[in-house]
């Protein structure tokens, strides 16, 4: 701690600022990409409850939850991997393959619909896992590596099912995750949703492992000085990538009906957009659940609302591309607007010396 004197420089009793606390709570709060998108939603969900025909019909709801269940799902572990600074472009043919392990489980071997989805959840978790291993352990770039598990994974799916539609599961579980919540607009997928999000949030912001993703995602070496084991964290997150790819490729099987070989084909851009949407950092470092989900319903809304309006499906694509690219343009303007505002300045206590009082502690003046 600093000692002063009466007699020290004024340039020693300068009042010392901490920035983390520089602005106040409710610029802290607001002045974020997260609550921006959190905006950008309400505002578009009015204006299309006012604006676009048949948005307010009773079904609306309940179809945009259950469309873009599977992107929701896989976004959450998505959000992990991007921000230790890597991607992971093979979720949608996770999901492809799952879903394929599931139909032929079920309708050729006679599987119920629960050892199935196990199944195809673990079979799920080791398409990640290897993923994983590439990535943490060899050393390969994730974009490369998914890339090339893009490919392998629909072309297993592609093994799996042959030039034929897997369809027929049984009806007691296969209507379940469509299903309406008692007399609400929600189906039953979303209480999976809410359980798997409320434990990747603890998992992100409130313990040691999630603040070893951010620590990987600023700085690799760094976090290894740190004692961070950052080959375990990235194969921990791309296996429950992978696992989270699984079961929703089993909610889309059971949602359709049935299993074909492009099943799930793109849903990994819209899982893409939708976090960096909610204010994940491309390089790392940096983001949060709650904006993550805001990302993914926005493009949802925009998406329905769109759809109901007549528009067609190049429009809405470069709408959302729009927003996209404006998104991450927009996040380079936050920190210069952040650094315009008055900081406040935190004043210490320090310890200081007088020959005739001896110690005592009081706050440096400003």
């Amino acid at each position: 701690m600093t000692t002063l004197t009466p007699d020290a420089p004024q340039a020693e009793r300068a009042t010392r600022t901490y920035p983390a606390y520089s602005r106040g709570l409710l610029a802290r709060l607001l002045l974020n990409r997260e609550a921006a998108v959190i905006v950008a939603l309400v505002v578009v969900f009015l204006y299309a409850l006012g604006n676009v025909q048949y948005f307010d019909g009773p079904l609306t709801v309940y179809n945009l939850l259950k469309e873009y269940a599977p992107i929701l799902l896989m976004a959450l572990p998505m959000t992990l991997i991007i921000i230790t600074g890597e991607i992971d472009l093979s979720v949608a043919s996770t999901l492809g393959a799952s879903a394929a392990v599931t139909g032929v489980l079920v309708v050729e071997h006679d599987l119920s619909v629960p050892v199935a989805a196990l199944v195809a959840i673990g079979v799920g978790a080791l398409l990640g896992a290897l993923n994983g291993f590439f990535v943490a352990y060899v050393g390969l770039p994730s974009l490369a590596v998914t890339i090339g598990s893009l490919a392998l994974y629909r072309g297993l799916a592609e093994g799996l099912i042959q030039d034929k539609r897997v369809s027929g599961f049984p009806g007691e579980l296969r209507s379940w995750p469509t299903d309406r919540i008692g007399d609400t607009q929600y189906p039953n997928v979303v209480l999976v949703i809410v359980v798997l999000a409320v434990l990747f949030g603890l998992l992100l912001h409130f313990t040691s492992f999630g603040r070893s993703v951010f620590e990987v995602g600023l700085s690799d070496e760094a976090a290894r000085f740190s004692g961070v084991d950052v080959a375990r964290t990235k194969l921990i997150l791309f296996t429950l990538s992978g696992a989270v790819a699984a079961l929703a490729g089993v909610y889309v099987a059971l949602k359709s009906n049935s299993v074909a070989t492009d099943t799930g084909s793109g849903f990994e851009l819209k899982v893409i957009a939708g976090v960096l949407l909610g204010g994940v950092s491309i390089f790392g470092g940096r983001g949060a659940l709650h904006g993550v989900i805001a990302g993914v319903l926005l493009i949802a809304v925009l998406n329905s609302a769109l759809q109901l309006d007549g528009q067609g499906s190049e429009v809405i694509q470069i709408i959302i591309g729009l927003l996209l690219v404006g998104s991450v343009i927009a996040s380079n303007f936050l920190p210069r607007i952040r650094a315009l505002l008055p900081r406040r300045a935190v004043t210490p206590e320090v310890t200081t010396k007088t020959p005739d009082t001896g110690d005592h502690t009081r706050k440096v003046a400003q």
